[in-house]
């Protein structure tokens, strides 16, 4: 993702024409759809949360109509190189590598929402650039690494503040739906985007949806101007310190059962998780896939990760041997696609495939989301996207070394063989107490 907030509709009126107030959902004065909804998702009756899912929304649809385009536009311009698309991306998310805890500290120091309105701002007008560059005749590679960079140096902030606003925008026992169901609606727009961007690459070419994910980051901004900031739940800034870094490490060097889940989340997203470069290049070039079909991969894996929410959702806990477990099912699967002879049976195992990574990845941000502090949340949230995100770095170009020397079925098994032997490790390695989806606190069972 490079995108992490999105429109919404308005929080004021219910959606479904029902006049007054939103969280007034009584069975009589609502739709019969609607109201299965709000019954499956209580959550969606507070008009900030609604705002900030639908702008999720919209934005990383946005988004990934630009990913597509970009991915596109790298090889079109590398004549198919897998270790230049491997290169973008490891560019995109070295920042978070670097600099991801001093990110989560700026986060504990400073307003999550007020920071959310500059960063968007920041990577809107980052998104202009590349549809300016592509109009011009200009684009080259230099440029888009350039562009790559400069998103990722945002989303060392972004990225942290983004996902601590989400326990900022519920109560605290509607955390863990909030986290799943962030999670389907952020793969929802990860199967429009896709769907989206291949006609506009055939027909028109990538700057159109370049200027798409541009005018999304507007629709962020908005619904953040639209929040109630009463019914928000901010945590109080901490104030400046030294070794505020420091202390965060410290915090999840203590915590063994935090530390087993950022170390199974990093190795997991550094091997496992190259799928903007392992998709695209199985469907190009072991499958002959043109434009118009080019972002199938992404579309299957985003369906799968749906339906992986849903089942998150219900979890009201995760033990650790839960959590390798669904890290074990998922390196599988992946080895698995790395085998099927032809495209429509690699699309369909990759439904599954989003299954298991959603729940696995939902149910690691349960538990650290619920085994910290507030004050702790930015800078520990930050370490879980570098381990999520920054560690792509120091694996992509692998990834993408294996994929143009022995192939691209070559590097999406070894992602999955690389997954599986971290889930079966920190499996046996996990004995220290599960965390109670949805209170927090320590559950004494075989975790």
């Amino acid at each position: 993702m490079i995108n992490s907030a999105v429109p919404n509709g308005d929080p004021g009126q219910a959606t479904d024409g029902v006049p007054g107030q939103v969280g007034d959902v009584g069975p009589g004065r609502v739709g019969g759809s609607a109201h299965r909804v709000f019954r499956r998702w209580p959550l969606l009756r507070s008009p900030n949360f609604r705002l900030f899912a639908l702008g999720q929304t919209t934005s990383n649809t946005g988004t990934w109509m630009q990913k597509i385009a970009q991915d596109w536009l790298a090889l079109e311009l590398s004549h198919g190189n897998g270790t230049v698309l491997g290169v973008t991306t490891a560019l995109q998310f070295l920042p978070l590598l670097l600099l991801g805890p001093y990110g989560g500290v700026l986060v504990d120091r400073h307003s999550r929402r007020r920071t959310l309105l500059v960063t968007e701002a920041v990577m809107g007008v980052l998104a202009l650039l590349p549809a300016a560059l592509v109009l011009t005749g200009t684009v080259s590679l230099a440029a888009l690494y350039g562009l790559a960079l400069a998103l990722g140096l945002t989303m060392v902030v972004e990225k942290p503040a983004l996902q601590a606003f989400i326990a900022e925008s519920v109560e605290p026992a509607q955390l863990v739906g909030a986290l799943a169901f962030n999670s389907a609606v952020l793969n929802l727009a990860r199967m429009a985007g896709p769907a989206l961007a291949a006609p506009l690459i055939v027909f028109v070419g990538p700057a159109p949806a370049f200027f798409a994910n541009a005018l999304s980051y507007v629709a962020v901004i908005v619904c953040l101007l639209r929040m109630d900031p009463r019914s928000l739940n901010p945590a109080p800034p901490v104030a400046r310190a030294k070794r505020q870094v420091r202390d965060g490490l410290r915090h999840v060097t203590e915590r063994p059962d935090l530390a087993l889940t950022l170390g199974l989340v990093a190795v997991v997203a550094a091997f496992g998780m190259n799928f903007q470069i392992t998709t695209a290049l199985m469907s190009t070039q072991v499958y002959g896939a043109s434009a118009a079909t080019f972002g199938l991969g992404n579309t299957a894996l985003a369906a799968g990760s749906v339906v992986g929410s849903m089942l998150a959702a219900r979890h009201q806990r995760m033990t650790g041997h839960q959590l390798a477990g669904a890290a074990l099912v998922f390196g599988a699967l992946e080895t698995a696609s790395s085998l099927m002879p032809g495209h429509l049976a690699f699309l369909v195992l990759l439904v599954p495939t989003g299954v298991a990574l959603l729940v696995f990845l939902t149910a690691a941000k349960a538990r650290l989301q619920l085994g910290v502090s507030e004050d702790m949340r930015g800078r520990v949230m930050s370490l879980y996207m570098l381990a999520s995100l920054g560690t792509t770095p120091l694996a992509a170009p692998c990834i993408g070394w294996v994929a143009h020397t022995a192939g691209p079925r070559a590097a999406l098994a070894l992602g999955g063989a690389v997954s599986v032997l971290a889930a079966v490790t920190v499996g046996v390695l996990y004995r220290r107490p599960a965390v109670a989806v949805g209170t927090g606190r320590p559950v004494h069972a075989a975790g």
